[in-house]
């Protein structure tokens, strides 16, 4: 897939755990899971704009478009 998810990057970055962006984001372990993995499927913007706002940063920290 040519979207590339760099949530472990920016995760990396602030010093942040899973665990502790789960509860300040308010999702579950397993969902982000696999959007750290990049097996997720979509991303509402909503769950984007939180992510954003707990790593202070934006969206295309996190999401990077790479042709194949």
């Amino acid at each position: 897939m040519p979207i590339i998810v760099n949530l472990d990057v920016m995760m990396a970055k602030r010093k942040m755990s899973l665990n502790e962006l789960s509860e300040k984001v308010d999702l579950t372990l397993s969902n982000l899971s696999i959007l750290k993995t990049g097996k997720a499927k979509a991303i509402r913007f909503s769950t984007l704009e939180a992510i954003c706002k707990v790593l202070e940063c934006q969206p295309a920290d996190i999401l990077e478009y790479r042709e194949k």
